[in-house]
């Protein structure tokens, strides 16, 4: 299993930027395809972006696209999620999650491991 820390959660009005960063304690990093979820109060935890083993391809949700890019070091063990042009609506706790199947790209179920999850919150 894959130990995961995420990193760079905030405070930040509506338009400005945040950039998340997730940590991996595994010795085959690259194994593993990695996610972003978040999650806001009351709501189901949602799919926000992933990208493939080597970086080569990368998966957003609608709602983030052209906004969020997700991206990631296998040299440091590091996936980053950079956001911008922050709405309200993104306020939720985000959390990094590491894939072993090839399958099950943009559901919960398809995810290994989790973070503890870092809190975004957007003012307007």
């Amino acid at each position: 299993q894959v130990q995961l820390v995420e990193s760079g959660g905030g405070l930040v009005q509506a338009g400005g930027s945040l950039r998340l960063s997730c940590a991996a304690s595994v010795r085959t990093f690259g194994n593993y395809a990695m996610g972003w979820f978040r999650q806001a109060p009351g709501k189901e935890r949602e799919f926000v972006a992933a990208i493939s083993r080597g970086g080569g391809s990368t998966y957003y949700a609608d709602s983030v696209k052209g906004r969020f890019t997700v991206s990631r070091d296998n040299a440091k063990n590091t996936v980053d999620l950079q956001m911008n042009s922050l709405k309200p609506e993104d306020t939720a706790d985000y959390y990094c999650a590491a894939r072993r199947s090839y399958t099950n790209t943009y559901s919960t179920k398809g995810y290994d491991s989790w973070g503890q999850g870092t809190s975004v919150t957007v003012s307007s």
